[in-house]
């Protein structure tokens, strides 16, 4: 199919759907891991340290995988991709279930990541793909619902299996809906409407390039995430830093004397493009930290129970699904800037509001905060990725809707690693060096939670500021066109 031609009409919804359930059922692994954690602690008698390693390993490999993957399925085919994903995160949730010990956990969990990561390298682009070009928007808020749906489900499902069931019944039960995908996938989704556009040339694999970014990034999570709770300023941490420097340099100088990249680096010469990356990962490091605080300030602080704060967070997702749909639409309609800027002024104002928010304040005015947060969080997100993925040729939609999701992971793993490091580091300094169960029940120790809270959220509010400010400089995508294709026709005029 030619990159001009409008994609079939009858065939767009059958093919979200096919995509969509995989990409909800990935998503909501993700989320049902966490409430897991203490389960899988106890069961294999490791600390609770020790099993966070269930979640750090999941999102290095994500994050490491995620643009090499998305560049293969531009080299090979999305579709290709997506189905040994399936393959892969089914295979890798078999063995979590039956892993024998806890070495081998580690192991099933990265090889489930592995899928993972191939499922949200492709899922994006094949999405847009069957949609026509007019309709960006509501092809990626769609998306986004999905994405919102397993977020939700997620600890839903958990918590229930938990009540009656071992945690292993988790993932067993994650193979039902990804045989529906593989099975949905097989049939309904066709190579060559799911990569419109896609370079047909079979450009030879940037092994090196692979390599290089994936270290860096892997580097940079373990760097950030800091799992050994060593000194900020220790050699562990600096000598980590170095090493992402040099890793980093390493990946640019090669990416740009590369006769055929895995990531077109030039494509930052686009502003739009450069600017919309930039943006996501402001926003996402102000809305993760709401999603890290925001459990522990209701357990921890507040003295609610599981199913209860379980309640109030699903109000984030259940906004940013309804904000999702009617941004997109209309962003298609009008442009993305206006919806866009709106979402960031909104988050703007639930984070100053977050930050008045202490032992004192109304559940129902916490809902509401919360809602609305979800909601901005739908406004901003849709044309965000609109505008990044309108900005390339579609022959870059693989590669480039996977480093959309990896700007996301990274705005997720930094934003959670301030907002962690500001409230401990305020804690500490008010001599509260406590286990969080404990905030509730240790006098002083809520006043200096909410010290740290409060310092966590003006930085929130800075991050969100930073990206009003670069959403004030999005054009529409219709009035730009793709760098890609700038080039292309500045070198045939040639």
């Amino acid at each position: 199919m030619s990159p001009g031609r409008r994609p079939d009409p009858a065939y767009k919804w059958k093919a979200f759907w096919a995509i969509a359930i995989a990409f909800t059922t990935m998503v909501m692994a993700q989320q049902m891991t966490f409430v897991a954690l203490s389960a899988i602690a106890e069961d294999y008698g490791v600390t609770l340290r020790d099993v966070t390693w269930v979640v750090i390993a999941q999102a290095l490999t994500i994050s490491a995988l995620m643009m090499p993957m998305g560049r293969l399925a531009d080299i090979i085919g999305r579709r290709k991709v997506h189905l040994l994903g399936l393959v892969l995160f089914a295979t890798g949730a078999a063995f979590t279930a039956f892993a024998p010990t806890f070495g081998f956990l580690i192991v099933a969990r990265i090889v489930m990541a592995a899928g993972n990561s191939m499922g949200q390298s492709v899922g994006m682009a094949m999405v847009i793909s069957v949609f026509p070009d007019g309709e960006r928007g509501k092809a990626i808020g769609s998306q986004t619902t999905a994405v919102a749906v397993g977020g939700t489900l997620g600890p839903i499902v958990a918590g229930l299996i938990l009540q009656w069931l071992p945690w292993e019944a988790m993932f067993l039960l994650l193979l039902a809906p990804i045989f529906i995908a593989f099975v949905a996938g097989y049939f309904i989704l066709d190579e060559e409407k799911v990569s419109r556009g896609r370079d047909t040339a079979r450009a030879p694999f940037d092994w090196i390039g692979a390599f290089l970014s994936a270290a860096a990034i892997t580097l940079l999570v373990i760097t950030i995430n800091n799992p050994l709770g060593v000194s900020w300023f220790s050699p562990a941490i600096l000598g980590g830093i170095a090493g992402v420097i040099i890793l980093m340099a390493g990946f640019v100088t090669w990416e740009l004397r590369s006769s055929a990249p895995m990531l077109e680096l030039r494509m930052f010469g686009n502003f739009m493009f450069a600017m919309g990356i930039a943006t996501r990962v402001l926003g996402f490091m102000g809305t993760t930290a709401t999603r890290f605080l925001l459990p522990i300030f209701l357990i921890s602080f507040r003295g609610l129970g599981e199913g209860a704060a379980g309640s109030i967070l699903f109000l984030t997702s259940l906004g940013m699904g309804m904000a999702a749909q009617t941004s997109g639409r209309l962003s298609d309609r009008y442009s993305e800037r206006p919806f866009l800027m709106l979402g960031f002024v909104i988050l703007i104002a639930t984070a100053i509001a977050f930050a008045f928010v202490d032992g004192e304040t109304e559940m129902w005015l916490v809902m509401i905060v919360v809602f609305v947060n979800g909601l901005a969080m739908g406004l901003w997100n849709v044309p965000n990725s609109s505008t990044i993925m309108g900005s390339v040729l579609p022959s870059r939609f693989g590669v480039v809707g996977a480093l959309t999701n990896l700007a996301r992971n990274f705005g997720n793993v930094t934003g959670q690693a301030i907002a962690s490091a500001i409230v401990v580091g305020v804690m500490a300094s008010r001599g509260f060096d406590i286990a969080l169960d404990e905030i509730v029940d240790t006098p002083g120790a809520g006043d200096a939670f909410v010290e740290g809270w409060q310092a966590a959220y003006v930085l929130v509010t800075v991050f969100s500021s930073l990206g009003l400010l670069l959403a004030f400089f999005t054009k529409p995508s219709g009035r730009s066109e793709p760098e890609d294709a700038r080039s292309a026709g500045g070198a045939k005029r040639a």
